[in-house]
Protein backbone atom coordinates (compact mmCIF):
# COMPACT_ATOMS: atom_id res chain seq x y z
CA UNK A 1 0.00 0.00 0.00
CA UNK A 2 3.00 2.72 0.85
CA UNK A 3 4.27 1.80 -2.22
CA UNK A 4 1.52 2.32 -4.14
CA UNK A 5 1.10 5.80 -2.64
CA UNK A 6 4.23 7.52 -2.40
CA UNK A 7 4.65 8.58 -6.01
CA UNK A 8 1.18 10.07 -6.01
CA UNK A 9 1.55 13.87 -5.78
CA UNK A 10 5.57 13.90 -4.98
CA UNK A 11 6.91 16.93 -6.57
CA UNK A 12 10.26 16.21 -8.43
CA UNK A 13 12.14 18.90 -7.49
CA UNK A 14 11.20 19.45 -3.21
CA UNK A 15 10.32 15.70 -2.76
CA UNK A 16 7.36 16.80 -1.30
CA UNK A 17 4.00 16.09 -1.62
CA UNK A 18 1.38 18.24 -3.30
CA UNK A 19 -2.12 16.54 -2.65
CA UNK A 20 -4.29 19.59 -3.02
CA UNK A 21 -8.12 18.71 -2.19
CA UNK A 22 -9.70 17.88 -5.10
CA UNK A 23 -7.20 18.17 -7.52
CA UNK A 24 -5.49 15.20 -9.73
CA UNK A 25 -3.67 13.87 -7.03
CA UNK A 26 -6.32 13.61 -4.71
CA UNK A 27 -8.26 12.01 -7.04
CA UNK A 28 -5.58 9.99 -7.61
CA UNK A 29 -5.46 9.32 -3.98
CA UNK A 30 -9.30 8.86 -3.76
CA UNK A 31 -9.06 5.91 -6.23
CA UNK A 32 -6.51 4.44 -3.96
CA UNK A 33 -8.66 4.06 -1.16
CA UNK A 34 -11.44 3.18 -3.29
CA UNK A 35 -9.37 0.17 -4.73
CA UNK A 36 -8.44 -0.71 -1.11
CA UNK A 37 -11.84 -1.25 -0.26
CA UNK A 38 -13.42 -3.31 -3.30
CA UNK A 39 -10.34 -5.80 -3.07
CA UNK A 40 -11.23 -6.00 0.58
CA UNK A 41 -14.38 -6.98 -0.23
CA UNK A 42 -15.37 -3.79 1.84
CA UNK A 43 -18.87 -1.52 1.30
CA UNK A 44 -17.79 1.45 -0.32
CA UNK A 45 -19.73 4.93 0.09
CA UNK A 46 -18.61 8.62 -0.26
CA UNK A 47 -20.93 10.27 1.70
CA UNK A 48 -22.78 13.90 1.12
CA UNK A 49 -19.93 15.91 1.59
CA UNK A 50 -17.42 13.74 -0.35
CA UNK A 51 -15.30 11.97 2.81
CA UNK A 52 -14.93 8.05 1.66
CA UNK A 53 -16.04 5.24 3.87
CA UNK A 54 -15.21 0.94 3.53
CA UNK A 55 -17.19 -0.69 5.60
CA UNK A 56 -17.14 -4.14 7.11
CA UNK A 57 -20.49 -5.35 8.76
CA UNK A 58 -23.46 -3.28 8.51
CA UNK A 59 -23.57 0.33 8.86
CA UNK A 60 -27.18 0.86 9.98
CA UNK A 61 -26.58 -1.68 12.78
CA UNK A 62 -25.10 1.59 14.59
CA UNK A 63 -22.37 1.83 17.30
CA UNK A 64 -19.72 1.27 14.94
CA UNK A 65 -16.47 1.56 15.53
CA UNK A 66 -14.51 3.88 12.82
CA UNK A 67 -10.76 4.55 12.30
CA UNK A 68 -8.84 6.12 9.40
CA UNK A 69 -7.69 9.72 8.90
CA UNK A 70 -6.47 11.87 5.26
CA UNK A 71 -4.91 11.89 2.31
CA UNK A 72 -4.58 15.25 1.56
CA UNK A 73 -1.34 17.32 2.26
CA UNK A 74 -0.03 20.72 2.93
CA UNK A 75 2.50 22.43 0.23
CA UNK A 76 5.39 20.02 0.09
CA UNK A 77 4.49 17.80 3.12
CA UNK A 78 5.66 14.31 4.15
CA UNK A 79 5.02 11.46 3.07
CA UNK A 80 2.95 10.32 6.72
CA UNK A 81 0.84 12.93 7.95
CA UNK A 82 -2.44 11.45 7.08
CA UNK A 83 -1.52 8.66 5.02
CA UNK A 84 -0.09 6.75 7.78
CA UNK A 85 -3.45 6.79 9.48
CA UNK A 86 -5.26 5.43 6.22
CA UNK A 87 -2.72 2.98 5.58
CA UNK A 88 -2.65 1.71 9.34
CA UNK A 89 -6.54 1.38 8.99
CA UNK A 90 -6.50 -0.86 6.27
CA UNK A 91 -3.02 -3.01 8.22
CA UNK A 92 -5.35 -3.21 11.06
CA UNK A 93 -8.24 -4.51 10.00
CA UNK A 94 -6.11 -7.56 7.74
CA UNK A 95 -4.62 -8.13 10.78
CA UNK A 96 -7.79 -8.85 12.74
CA UNK A 97 -9.14 -10.96 9.60
CA UNK A 98 -5.77 -12.71 9.97
CA UNK A 99 -6.56 -13.32 13.44
CA UNK A 100 -9.98 -14.71 12.92
CA UNK A 101 -11.75 -11.58 14.93
CA UNK A 102 -15.48 -12.43 15.99
CA UNK A 103 -17.15 -8.72 15.75
CA UNK A 104 -19.78 -7.54 17.18
CA UNK A 105 -19.89 -4.09 15.96
CA UNK A 106 -19.79 -3.03 12.15
CA UNK A 107 -15.83 -1.72 11.88
CA UNK A 108 -15.52 1.28 8.61
CA UNK A 109 -12.29 2.98 7.65
CA UNK A 110 -12.20 6.83 6.16
CA UNK A 111 -10.99 9.18 4.33
CA UNK A 112 -11.86 12.76 5.44
CA UNK A 113 -11.53 14.94 2.35
CA UNK A 114 -9.95 18.17 2.75
CA UNK A 115 -8.17 18.00 5.97
CA UNK A 116 -4.93 20.11 5.87
CA UNK A 117 -7.24 22.88 4.21
CA UNK A 118 -3.98 23.11 1.66
CA UNK A 119 -6.41 24.88 -1.19
CA UNK A 120 -9.40 26.64 0.11
CA UNK A 121 -7.73 27.85 3.52
CA UNK A 122 -9.74 26.00 6.11
CA UNK A 123 -8.62 22.86 7.41
CA UNK A 124 -10.69 20.18 8.41
CA UNK A 125 -13.71 21.01 5.54
CA UNK A 126 -14.96 17.42 5.17
CA UNK A 127 -15.22 16.26 8.93
CA UNK A 128 -16.01 20.03 9.91
CA UNK A 129 -19.19 19.76 7.05
CA UNK A 130 -20.12 16.10 9.09
CA UNK A 131 -20.27 17.34 12.67
CA UNK A 132 -22.43 20.67 11.29
CA UNK A 133 -19.25 22.93 12.49
CA UNK A 134 -19.37 24.39 8.77
CA UNK A 135 -22.61 25.51 7.58
CA UNK A 136 -23.40 24.68 3.82
CA UNK A 137 -23.31 28.72 3.06
CA UNK A 138 -19.80 29.02 4.79
CA UNK A 139 -18.44 25.59 2.94
CA UNK A 140 -20.01 27.50 -1.01
CA UNK A 141 -17.85 30.47 0.35
CA UNK A 142 -14.52 28.82 0.35
CA UNK A 143 -12.19 29.63 -2.51
CA UNK A 144 -8.31 28.76 -3.66
CA UNK A 145 -5.98 31.58 -4.81
CA UNK A 146 -7.04 31.29 -8.14
CA UNK A 147 -10.66 32.18 -6.95
CA UNK A 148 -12.36 28.90 -7.68
CA UNK A 149 -15.39 28.12 -5.23
CA UNK A 150 -15.12 24.39 -3.10
CA UNK A 151 -18.23 23.82 -4.77
CA UNK A 152 -16.86 24.24 -8.55
CA UNK A 153 -13.93 22.28 -7.67
CA UNK A 154 -16.07 19.60 -6.49
CA UNK A 155 -18.33 19.49 -9.56
CA UNK A 156 -15.24 19.32 -12.01
CA UNK A 157 -14.21 16.66 -9.89
CA UNK A 158 -17.14 15.05 -10.69
CA UNK A 159 -18.38 15.04 -7.25
CA UNK A 160 -22.04 16.84 -6.26
CA UNK A 161 -21.88 19.84 -4.27
CA UNK A 162 -25.51 20.36 -3.76
CA UNK A 163 -25.94 17.82 -0.85
CA UNK A 164 -22.79 19.51 1.68
CA UNK A 165 -23.95 20.04 4.89
CA UNK A 166 -24.44 18.61 8.37
CA UNK A 167 -24.70 14.41 8.38
CA UNK A 168 -26.21 13.61 11.83
CA UNK A 169 -27.54 9.94 10.87
CA UNK A 170 -24.09 9.13 9.97
CA UNK A 171 -22.46 10.73 13.26
CA UNK A 172 -25.23 8.53 14.81
CA UNK A 173 -24.15 5.19 13.59
CA UNK A 174 -20.62 5.72 15.03
CA UNK A 175 -20.01 4.46 18.64
CA UNK A 176 -16.43 5.16 18.61
CA UNK A 177 -13.74 7.03 16.03
CA UNK A 178 -9.69 6.34 16.88
CA UNK A 179 -7.29 7.85 14.50
CA UNK A 180 -4.14 7.09 14.13
CA UNK A 181 -1.62 9.80 13.37
CA UNK A 182 1.95 10.12 12.97
CA UNK A 183 3.29 12.18 16.17
CA UNK A 184 4.03 15.89 15.09
CA UNK A 185 6.79 16.52 17.22
CA UNK A 186 9.15 14.46 19.44
CA UNK A 187 7.89 13.67 22.77
CA UNK A 188 7.77 9.84 21.82
CA UNK A 189 11.31 9.84 20.78
CA UNK A 190 12.22 11.52 24.12
CA UNK A 191 10.44 8.92 25.82
CA UNK A 192 11.73 6.46 23.73
CA UNK A 193 7.70 4.75 23.02
CA UNK A 194 6.76 3.59 19.72
CA UNK A 195 3.16 4.50 20.33
CA UNK A 196 1.33 7.13 22.19
CA UNK A 197 -2.13 7.94 23.36
CA UNK A 198 -3.42 11.48 22.93
CA UNK A 199 -4.79 13.79 25.42
CA UNK A 200 -5.94 16.35 23.81
CA UNK A 201 -5.15 19.14 21.58
CA UNK A 202 -4.38 22.55 22.15
CA UNK A 203 -6.49 25.49 21.01
CA UNK A 204 -5.11 26.82 18.20
CA UNK A 205 -6.30 29.50 15.07
CA UNK A 206 -5.12 31.50 11.98
CA UNK A 207 -5.33 35.14 12.00
CA UNK A 208 -4.87 37.44 8.57
CA UNK A 209 -2.51 40.44 9.02
CA UNK A 210 -3.43 42.61 6.32
CA UNK A 211 -0.65 46.14 6.28
CA UNK A 212 -2.02 48.56 4.21
CA UNK A 213 0.83 50.71 2.73
CA UNK A 214 1.80 53.17 -0.13
CA UNK A 215 3.08 51.79 -3.32
CA UNK A 216 5.87 53.82 -4.84
CA UNK A 217 9.29 53.31 -6.65
CA UNK A 218 12.21 51.64 -4.76
CA UNK A 219 14.70 53.68 -6.60
CA UNK A 220 13.57 57.18 -5.77
CA UNK A 221 11.34 57.07 -3.06
CA UNK A 222 12.78 58.96 -0.08
CA UNK A 223 13.24 56.36 3.18
CA UNK A 224 11.24 59.48 4.80
CA UNK A 225 8.66 59.50 2.71
CA UNK A 226 8.00 55.59 2.83
CA UNK A 227 4.97 53.62 3.93
CA UNK A 228 6.33 50.30 3.42
CA UNK A 229 4.12 47.56 4.71
CA UNK A 230 6.97 45.01 4.86
CA UNK A 231 9.05 47.06 7.79
CA UNK A 232 5.80 46.64 10.07
CA UNK A 233 5.17 42.93 8.96
CA UNK A 234 8.84 41.86 9.55
CA UNK A 235 8.47 43.12 13.06
CA UNK A 236 5.54 41.77 13.40
CA UNK A 237 7.00 38.50 12.77
CA UNK A 238 9.87 38.89 15.57
CA UNK A 239 7.06 39.79 17.76
CA UNK A 240 5.50 36.46 17.01
CA UNK A 241 8.44 34.60 18.37
CA UNK A 242 9.10 36.79 21.07
CA UNK A 243 5.00 37.06 22.79
CA UNK A 244 5.43 32.81 22.28
CA UNK A 245 8.41 32.57 24.26
CA UNK A 246 7.34 34.35 27.16
CA UNK A 247 4.10 32.31 27.27
CA UNK A 248 5.25 28.96 26.20
CA UNK A 249 2.85 28.68 23.58
CA UNK A 250 3.82 28.58 19.59
CA UNK A 251 2.89 31.26 16.75
CA UNK A 252 4.04 31.12 12.89
CA UNK A 253 3.88 33.21 10.34
CA UNK A 254 4.00 30.85 7.42
CA UNK A 255 2.08 32.28 4.38
CA UNK A 256 2.43 35.85 2.83
CA UNK A 257 1.37 37.27 -0.31
CA UNK A 258 2.49 41.15 -1.55
CA UNK A 259 1.19 43.34 -3.85
CA UNK A 260 2.22 44.83 -6.40
CA UNK A 261 5.36 41.92 -5.78
CA UNK A 262 7.87 43.69 -7.93
CA UNK A 263 10.78 43.38 -7.50
CA UNK A 264 11.77 47.36 -7.82
CA UNK A 265 8.88 48.33 -6.21
CA UNK A 266 7.52 49.30 -2.74
CA UNK A 267 4.59 47.18 -1.62
CA UNK A 268 0.83 48.58 -1.22
CA UNK A 269 0.15 45.47 0.83
CA UNK A 270 1.56 42.61 2.79
CA UNK A 271 -0.69 39.87 3.79
CA UNK A 272 0.78 37.86 6.59
CA UNK A 273 -0.66 34.39 8.36
CA UNK A 274 -0.33 33.85 11.74
CA UNK A 275 -0.87 30.73 12.99
CA UNK A 276 -1.05 29.83 16.90
CA UNK A 277 -1.20 27.40 19.55
CA UNK A 278 -1.15 26.97 22.74
CA UNK A 279 -1.89 24.52 25.49
CA UNK A 280 -4.38 26.81 27.32
CA UNK A 281 -6.96 29.07 25.79
CA UNK A 282 -5.39 32.02 28.36
CA UNK A 283 -2.28 31.64 27.28
CA UNK A 284 -3.24 31.64 23.54
CA UNK A 285 -5.59 35.13 24.03
CA UNK A 286 -2.20 36.16 25.39
CA UNK A 287 0.32 35.18 22.82
CA UNK A 288 -2.36 36.38 19.85
CA UNK A 289 -3.26 39.78 21.93
CA UNK A 290 0.32 40.24 22.08
CA UNK A 291 1.49 39.69 18.47
CA UNK A 292 -1.91 41.78 17.52
CA UNK A 293 -0.81 45.05 19.87
CA UNK A 294 3.18 44.99 18.72
CA UNK A 295 1.74 44.89 14.90
CA UNK A 296 -0.72 48.22 15.43
CA UNK A 297 2.56 49.93 17.08
CA UNK A 298 4.87 48.86 14.20
CA UNK A 299 2.13 49.74 11.66
CA UNK A 300 1.29 53.45 13.31
CA UNK A 301 5.03 53.92 13.53
CA UNK A 302 5.37 53.71 9.46
CA UNK A 303 2.05 55.26 8.55
CA UNK A 304 0.70 51.86 7.93
CA UNK A 305 -3.13 50.08 8.13
CA UNK A 306 -3.69 47.43 9.54
CA UNK A 307 -6.39 44.84 9.79
CA UNK A 308 -6.57 41.64 11.73
CA UNK A 309 -9.03 38.79 10.73
CA UNK A 310 -9.83 35.55 12.72
CA UNK A 311 -10.00 33.30 10.11
CA UNK A 312 -10.53 29.81 11.46
CA UNK A 313 -10.53 28.70 15.10
CA UNK A 314 -10.78 25.65 17.46
CA UNK A 315 -10.74 25.51 21.24
CA UNK A 316 -8.85 22.94 23.30
CA UNK A 317 -10.03 19.42 22.07
CA UNK A 318 -10.13 16.90 25.55
CA UNK A 319 -10.99 13.65 23.77
CA UNK A 320 -12.86 10.99 25.28
CA UNK A 321 -11.50 9.95 28.78
CA UNK A 322 -13.42 7.13 29.02
CA UNK A 323 -11.94 5.47 25.67
CA UNK A 324 -8.90 7.21 26.13
CA UNK A 325 -8.50 5.20 29.43
CA UNK A 326 -9.99 1.89 27.43
CA UNK A 327 -7.33 2.03 24.32
CA UNK A 328 -4.73 2.04 27.64
CA UNK A 329 -6.19 -0.54 28.89
CA UNK A 330 -6.44 -2.43 26.24
CA UNK A 331 -2.77 -1.87 24.53
CA UNK A 332 -1.50 -2.46 28.66
CA UNK A 333 -3.84 -5.43 29.53
CA UNK A 334 -1.26 -8.75 28.60
CA UNK A 335 2.10 -6.42 28.58
CA UNK A 336 1.50 -4.54 31.69
CA UNK A 337 3.08 -1.94 29.87
CA UNK A 338 2.27 2.39 30.73
CA UNK A 339 1.21 3.69 26.75
CA UNK A 340 2.10 7.31 27.24
CA UNK A 341 -0.09 9.73 26.89
CA UNK A 342 0.71 13.27 25.45
CA UNK A 343 -1.21 16.48 24.20
CA UNK A 344 -0.44 17.59 20.60
CA UNK A 345 -0.42 21.21 19.14
CA UNK A 346 -1.10 19.85 15.81
CA UNK A 347 -5.39 19.94 14.67
CA UNK A 348 -6.97 16.67 12.95
CA UNK A 349 -10.59 15.13 12.12
CA UNK A 350 -10.75 13.37 15.69
CA UNK A 351 -10.54 16.36 17.23
CA UNK A 352 -13.39 17.97 15.15
CA UNK A 353 -15.71 15.19 15.85
CA UNK A 354 -15.17 14.95 19.66
CA UNK A 355 -17.52 17.22 20.07
CA UNK A 356 -20.31 15.11 18.41
CA UNK A 357 -18.97 11.35 18.95
CA UNK A 358 -16.61 9.72 21.59
CA UNK A 359 -13.30 9.86 19.80
CA UNK A 360 -9.84 8.96 20.84
CA UNK A 361 -5.95 9.50 19.05
CA UNK A 362 -2.79 6.97 18.64
CA UNK A 363 0.29 8.83 17.81
CA UNK A 364 3.77 6.75 16.18
CA UNK A 365 6.86 7.94 16.82
CA UNK A 366 8.34 10.15 14.60
CA UNK A 367 12.28 10.45 15.70
CA UNK A 368 12.52 13.39 14.13
CA UNK A 369 9.90 15.75 15.14
CA UNK A 370 9.76 17.16 11.58
CA UNK A 371 5.86 17.29 10.15
CA UNK A 372 4.71 19.42 6.91
CA UNK A 373 8.15 18.33 5.46
CA UNK A 374 9.55 16.12 3.01
CA UNK A 375 11.53 14.97 6.17
CA UNK A 376 8.78 13.80 7.53
CA UNK A 377 9.52 10.13 8.76
CA UNK A 378 8.79 6.80 10.94
CA UNK A 379 10.53 3.82 11.06
CA UNK A 380 8.95 0.76 9.43
CA UNK A 381 9.25 -1.23 12.78
CA UNK A 382 7.11 1.71 14.59
CA UNK A 383 4.72 1.51 11.97
CA UNK A 384 4.25 -1.92 12.25
CA UNK A 385 3.81 -1.31 16.34
CA UNK A 386 1.64 1.07 15.51
CA UNK A 387 -0.30 -1.06 13.31
CA UNK A 388 -0.78 -3.80 15.65
CA UNK A 389 -1.82 -1.54 18.11
CA UNK A 390 -4.88 -0.36 16.19
CA UNK A 391 -5.50 -3.80 15.49
CA UNK A 392 -5.80 -4.16 19.43
CA UNK A 393 -7.73 -1.62 19.71
CA UNK A 394 -10.20 -2.18 17.13
CA UNK A 395 -10.44 -5.81 18.83
CA UNK A 396 -11.12 -4.81 22.26
CA UNK A 397 -13.87 -2.52 21.35
CA UNK A 398 -15.59 -4.29 18.95
CA UNK A 399 -14.90 -7.91 19.01
CA UNK A 400 -18.25 -10.22 20.51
Amino acid sequence: MWRELRPIGRHPDSGGYRRYAWTGADLECRDWFEEQARARGLAYEVDRNGNQWAWLGDPAAGDAVVTGSHLDSVPDGGAFDGPLGVVSSFAALDELRARGTDLARPLAVVNFGDEEGARFGLACVGSRLTAGALTTEQAHRLTDADGTSLPRAMEAAGYDPEALGADPERLARIGAFVELHVEQGRALDLTGDPVGIASAIWPHGRWRFDFRGEANHAGTTRLADRHDPMLPYAETVLAARREAGRTGAVATFGKIAVEPNGVNAIPSLVRGWLDSRAADQTALDTVVGGIEKAARAHADAHGVGLDVVRESFTPVVEFDHGLRDELARILGKDTGITVPVLGTGAGHDAGILSGRIPTAMLFVRNPTGVSHSPAEFAAEDDCVAGVLALADVLEGLARR
